[in-house]
């Protein structure tokens, strides 16, 4: 590969300057976020066009089963995986010089797979640019550090700070809470600042160790590269410091969830926020995403909350949205427009759990506001006042979920025939596989009373 080092970004020339590559991790995504690919040594990388992993990867479920989503038996064919090089970053935990690379899966043939999560997102991106469009996004990332947890069968419980008391729940935006878990969060900054990634802000939540990570806005598929990255970037900082970090939507019973909200505007081919007028004033377009968001957002739930935790923090009063209205700085609607200038227009959706697939996640969200631009819808009344109050308005449990997105040709088209098919046999395999499981629930509750 000849002249690579010429065309990855700035962040990772600088850290080879610094560091004697000895290998390169070729990394693809598939359908829960999670990282597979190959370790290659540094000679080999610079010979390597491509590599080869089967197709099956995207059949797996989180457990490690298998979905019988093969349409022509389970031959598992290889993809061919090329690399994109302007991913190229650091692994700063690494002992030795480590880069990342994300790569892109293709069939034998050349055409992009369907059911690549990063090629759904792609997919999406191309929709809005054949109408001259250019979505931008922000994503916000809650997560918590925890106590280690090695016993499935225990409770998860927050970790240590440094005084040696477990992390203060309800206790948003408070600085000393942060400086607990000072360490770890010096490691992200650390970590963030070699790999190139800008983070916009950390903020304490709500819950007991749990914290929000904003991001710079920009190009859909850099923010979902970014967040994939982050992820794994977080979880190594907290390892680090003898605890876990994590991503599930509700980690612990009683303490709020964790969402990944997304911002997003858009921009015309001049740069312009079509979500505000010539005087500044609120478009067509500003209402017709509200109004697409509202419209389909419900078939989608399923890809935003992948996972039956996902829906124990959907609670009514426990700072996630049960709701799909719309309102201007109001923090309990599903749909939020932050105050801005209008130039910085922006619409907000805060449903998505931060167990959600980045790339699917924003493919998702986006492709609700892309239908909704396309077919003129209008939103509902804005919302003023606590929309708790409103009734709900998505699906109560995954099973339900999958229900709705089934039966969302129109979304399909937009995301992809092949993504929905096999997408939908994974998470169906995965709700299965979690029927099988008695919880402590049923055991405290039904043992000896029923």
């Amino acid at each position: 590969m000849s002249n690579w080092i010429e065309q990855i970004p700035d962040a990772a020339r600088k850290y080879l300057e610094q560091n004697r590559l000895d290998e390169v991790e070729c990394v693809i995504g598939d359908l829960p976020g999670i990282a597979r690919g190959k370790a290659v040594p540094a000679a080999k990388w610079e010979k390597q066009q491509f590599f080869h992993l089967p197709n099956s990867i995207f059949f797996q479920t989180i457990t490690g089963d298998w979905g019988e989503a093969a349409e022509d038996g389970f031959t598992e064919p290889d993809m061919i995986l090329r690399p994109d090089l302007e991913t190229a970053t650091a692994a700063p935990w690494a002992a030795d010089g480590t880069l990342q690379v994300i790569h892109d899966a293709f069939d034998q043939k050349g055409r992009p797979i369907g059911f690549s999560p990063r090629n759904v997102l792609k997919r999406v991106v191309d929709l809005y640019r054949k109408e001259g469009w250019e979505p931008i996004v922000a994503p916000e990332m809650e997560f918590y550090l925890v106590a280690r947890n090695t016993d499935p069968a225990k409770a998860i419980e927050p970790m240590m700070g440094r005084t040696g008391r477990p992390a203060a729940a309800r206790q948003a935006y408070s600085m000393t809470a942060v400086d607990e878990y000072g360490p770890v969060i010096d490691d992200i900054y650390e970590f963030a600042e070699i790999q190139g990634i800008e983070i916009d802000g950390i903020t304490q939540e709500g819950g007991a160790g749990q914290l929000e990570i904003n991001l710079r806005h920009g190009d859909p598929v850099k923010l979902a590269d970014q967040v994939f990255y982050f992820k794994r970037l977080i979880r190594e900082a907290a390892l680090k410091h003898n605890c876990f970090a994590t991503f599930m939507a509700k980690p612990i019973e009683g303490e709020p969830g964790s969402a990944m909200h997304v911002h997003h505007s858009v921009v015309d081919k001049n740069g312009k926020n079509i979500f505000a007028g010539p005087q500044g004033g609120e478009t067509d377009a500003f209402f017709n995403f509200i109004g697409g968001l509202q419209e389909h957002m419900p078939s989608v739930i399923a890809v935003i909350a992948p996972y039956v935790n996902s829906y124990r923090r959907y609670v009514r009063n426990h700072a996630a949205p049960i709701n799909l209205e719309w309102g201007r700085d109001n923090r309990t609607t599903g749909i939020r427009i932050p105050i801005s200038k209008p130039e910085g227009r922006r619409v907000e959706n805060r449903l998505a759990g931060m167990d959600c697939n980045p790339y699917l996640c924003i493919a998702a969200s986006l492709a609700c506001g892309y239908l909704g631009m396309k077919n003129e819808i209008w939103p509902d009344k804005r919302f003023t006042g606590d929309a708790y109050e409103a009734e709900d308005a998505i699906p109560a449990g995954l099973n339900a979920a999958l229900d709705l997105f089934d039966g969302a040709k129109e979304m399909h088209d937009v995301l992809g025939p092949d993504f929905a098919r096999v997408y939908s046999i994974v998470k169906r395999t995965e709700y299965d596989e979690f029927l099988q499981v008695i919880s402590p629930w049923e055991r405290e509750h039904l043992l000896l009373n029923v």
